[in-house]
């Protein structure tokens, strides 16, 4: 029998065995019971479950385990997903790429360089290229130099190698033997220290090899490499990143957006697509050999500059093979630019004249020339521009703004009609006539309104191919040719030997002239003044430069009759727009431009269907080296607003109009006898002199060309005294009575309305 403690004992050990066995699940309560009691269940409600053994009961958090697992991964391949395509994380990620594509360019072109110094390369392709080229006598005399100091070279690095090297072993067996000595040193003190009492031995070497311990530790060989390695990977970041980026050599995976046609050919021109272009030009045996050989396979081109980021597009140089001169590349060039993706206008291969036999190519992005150019820099802003300087006039192909000289240059341009010519040229002389100083003329030998809303500010402007527009037009310059006597001994009063702008703001006679001959061919291959005009402007180009002179010319045909060879040999600025031929294109850029790649051919003009390449001209002498240009463009309202602020501008300068516009009557032989004054004679260079001073805005482009026809005019003989023209003020009085008498007669009554 047992007690009923004891039978609590049993009752508690059975429901401790069944414990495992059991599955607590939870009870549905009711809403109205009374939760204050010991269970708070519903007093008739039974509990729904099912009792599992401990293998189910397991497989089942296994189960709900794993689901977690699957609900988690789910979640973050969302969250992956989306960050992906967010803009922002693909600008990171393609940011991030970019950089690590920098790094990889910049420790080539690193690893480059330091090869080309250690093998000097740069003279051995010298060498190679003067063996390919040379012809005369100082080309192999160079040739040898060449391969003299190359010898040297390699000499003296051979012999700066083993010095270094046992200065390396030099340095280094003296350090270990100077640690090995203090070493010694150190231990033998220990051990005197150790005899004495006064340190231990054991002590002192254990701090040696706990200190050593420690210098291991620090090293790149201890504990803290991974220090050591991202120190490394950051130095190494450091100096390839700028460099990559500076030169440009950007690898081909890194591209933003790589767009692969379904021939092939890549749109960007890296390496293995300029070759393959290359390999598809037709008609270059060489070449062709070459590539059989294995040119761009097994033997390694020679690229002087790989393919980098210049402006709106690539540029790159490469050596060629034997036997395949630049200039059939150049032949070539529509092909090539197939080859590339490219319209023939957006690629460029040229050869440089430091660099024979050299590849100098340059591919603009698709589309990059097409569109308009940005507005011109000087529509805002109130202030002047200046003669003396510069002026913009357009971009060059790499979208950067390019300015144009006015004083010492004189420019021609040639191009189909359509082309854009007249853009340049309103460009310039709106620029002009921005600065008070400036008078410009401007003859256009055909009928347009191009040059008509800067009528106010420009001092001549006559339209029209008629013989008088002609006959002024060459009036204008013989005029302008005779007054650079007069130019001159102005310099010489001032003591400058070229004009410029202080002298120029203080003397009126020295004010900078600006003459524009639209249409030229008009002038020059006029029956009675084509060859006068072709000889009065080769003089004065040829005078004029340190004058404050300049002239332009502009026609649609490019030819020796349009623009005479005599006159385009001194012309230092040219620019070439949409041609038709290899002859026209010559006849303004210089006899072999086109076959070096400076050629317009490939521009269009403006069409009904196509804008064409309009304003875009290629030229020479604007810029440092040949090249295309974008001109800006100024419609009629752009102009009238820049006409008005040279007006403002002009405010406070006296203005030099001409015959045609002269609204005041000027009394000459009034103004003859005050600037005389008591004098009972003076020489006509004097009267001139006092006469510019007196009215510069009338006398300021008098010349003696010009007096002496006045002076008859008004009665007054130039007479010679002691071999000079003077101007006697008996004559002068004379001629003043002679005039009164005839307006007295003009209005005698007695004479008034008689035949």
């Amino acid at each position: 029998m047992t007690s009923p403690h004891e039978h609590d004992e049993h009752r508690a050990d059975d429901e401790g065995q069944d414990h495992d066995n059991v599955v607590h699940l939870p009870v549905r309560r009711s809403a109205d019971t009374d939760t204050t009691g010991p269970t708070g269940l519903e007093p008739d409600d039974a509990m729904v479950g099912e009792l599992l053994t401990a293998e189910e009961s397991a497989e089942l958090d296994r189960r709900m385990a794993a689901q977690r697992v699957r609900d988690a991964a789910g979640a973050v391949v969302r969250v992956v997903r989306t960050g992906a395509t967010h803009d922002r994380t693909r600008q990171a990620g393609r940011a991030v790429v970019r950089t690590a594509g920098y790094a990889v360019a910049g420790s080539r072109i690193r690893r480059a360089e330091r090869r080309a110094r250690r093998h000097h390369l740069d003279l051995e392709q010298a060498i190679t290229t003067l063996r390919v080229n040379a012809k005369s006598a100082e080309d192999f005399h160079v040739l040898k130099e060449l391969e003299e100091t190359l010898e040297r070279a390699r000499t003296g690095g051979a012999q700066r190698g083993r010095e270094r090297r046992l200065e390396i072993l030099r340095w280094s067996g003296g350090a270990v033997v100077l640690l090995a000595s203090g070493h010694v040193l150190f231990l033998g003190y220990s051990a005197v220290q150790t005899v004495i009492g006064a340190a231990s031995l054991t002590d002192r070497w254990n701090a040696t090899v706990e200190f050593w311990a420690t210098v291991v530790e620090l090293s790149p060989l201890g504990g803290y490499w991974w220090a050591w390695a991202v120190a490394g990977a950051a130095t190494w970041a450091a100096r390839t990143i700028p460099v990559g980026r500076d030169r440009g050599t950007l690898p081909m995976w890194v591209g933003d957006e790589r767009t692969v046609p379904a021939d092939g050919r890549d749109i960007i021109p890296d390496e293995s697509a300029v070759l393959s272009a290359l390999r598809h030009l037709s008609g270059l045996p060489a070449l062709k050999q070459a590539f059989k050989e294995g040119w761009g396979r097994s033997i390694t081109p020679t690229w002087i500059q790989p393919p980098h980021r210049d402006g709106k597009g690539w540029r790159m140089q490469l050596v060629m093979p034997k036997g395949v001169p630049v200039e059939e590349i150049v032949k070539r060039k529509t092909v090539f630019a197939h080859n590339l993706v490219r319209l023939p206008v957006e690629v460029w291969p040229s050869e440089p004249k430091e660099q024979p036999g050299v590849l100098d190519l340059w591919v603009a992005d698709q589309g990059a020339l097409s569109g308009p150019v940005e507005s011109w820099p000087l529509l805002t802003g109130d202030g002047p521009t200046d003669y003396f300087t510069s002026i913009p006039v357009g971009v060059n192909i790499r979208g950067e703004v390019i300015r144009a000289q006015l004083f010492e240059k004189n420019y021609a341009a040639a191009g189909l009609m359509g082309s854009g010519k007249s853009s340049l040229f309103i460009t310039l002389v709106a620029g002009a006539i921005l600065d008070p100083l400036v008078d410009v003329d401007v003859f256009v030998l055909a009928e347009n309104f191009d040059y008509e809303p800067m009528t106010p500010r420009l001092r001549t402007l006559r339209t029209g191919a008629d013989p008088d527009t002609v006959k002024a037009c060459l009036d204008t310059l013989r005029e302008l040719y005779a007054d650079l006597d007069l130019r001159g001994k102005a310099l010489r009063e001032h003591q400058e030997r070229k004009v410029n702008r202080r002298i120029a703001e203080r003397d009126h006679r020295l004010r900078p002239r600006v003459v524009v001959i639209d249409e030229c061919q008009a002038l020059f291959m006029h029956e009675e003044y084509g060859e006068e005009a072709a000889d009065v402007v080769t003089k004065l180009i040829s005078a004029a430069r340190k004058y404050a002179v300049t002239l332009m010319f502009a026609t649609p045909e490019a030819s020796t009759a349009s623009l005479p060879r005599k006159i385009m040999a001194i012309t230092s600025c040219k620019a070439c727009f949409a041609i038709g031929d290899q002859q026209s294109n010559d006849a303004i850029l210089g006899t072999g431009s086109y076959k070096a790649g400076i050629s317009a051919v490939s521009l269009e003009p403006r069409t009904d269907e196509s804008p064409g390449d309009v304003g875009t001209a290629m030229v020479r002498g604007i810029m440092a080296t040949p090249g295309l240009l974008r001109s800006f463009y100024l419609d009629p309202a752009e102009l009238t607003g820049v006409t008005d602020r040279a007006m403002d501008l002009r405010t406070g300068h006296v203005p030099t109009p001409t015959g045609d516009d002269t609204t005041d009557v000027v009394d000459h032989l009034a103004d003859f006898a005050h600037v005389l004054g008591t004098d009972k004679r003076v020489r006509t260079a004097v009267l001139l002199s006092r006469l510019v001073e007196y009215r510069p805005d009338h006398y300021g482009t008098w010349t003696f060309k010009t007096l002496r026809p006045a002076l008859e005019a008004a009665g007054v003989p130039v007479r010679k005294s002691d071999g000079d023209s003077v101007v006697r003020a008996d004559d002068l009085a004379h001629a003043l009575t002679v005039r009164e008498q005839e307006a007295a007669d003009d209005t005698d009554p007695d004479t008034t309305g008689q035949d």
